[in-house]
């Protein structure tokens, strides 16, 4: 009987996947609170997440070509193609940039627990398909 690892892990594998690219688009808009003109930018958690899981899990948009027998595949891009928006600040700054730091904080902060509240499931589901692959 073979094992399906898209369906064994569920959902957790794509949110490792897309909490991980919004740690990068938050880290980005903390790296540049002093930037004149920076426009803050995030994405709908829920929103990728499901528009992920309806194109088919791990599929990418992307046709690649291997030309080399060592090239990887090009698959588990997830949040590599994430629809981007900008944030909207509560209080408008004279240089135009819309970073908010405790706001950006917060959200990266957030993001963070629940990277590692999925990580936690995902390892579990991993140490109960090692115990069924062994018999315990």
């Amino acid at each position: 009987m073979a094992i399906s690892f898209s369906e064994a892990l569920g959902v957790h594998e794509s949110a490792l996947k897309l909490r991980a690219r919004r740690a990068e688009v938050l880290a980005n808009n903390l790296a540049n609170t002093d930037t004149p003109g920076f426009k803050a930018r995030d994405m709908d958690f829920k929103a990728e997440l499901n528009r992920h899981m309806h194109a088919g899990g791990n599929r990418s948009s992307v046709s690649l070509s291997k030309t080399q027998a060592g090239h990887l595949d090009g698959s588990g891009t997830a949040g590599a193609d994430a629809q981007l928006g900008f944030r909207i600040p509560q209080q408008s700054s004279i240089d135009g940039n819309t970073v908010e730091d405790q706001v950006e904080h917060a959200a990266f902060m957030k993001n963070a627990l629940e990277f590692q509240a999925s990580f936690m499931l995902l390892n579990k589901r991993f140490k109960g398909l090692s115990g069924a692959i062994s018999g315990q």
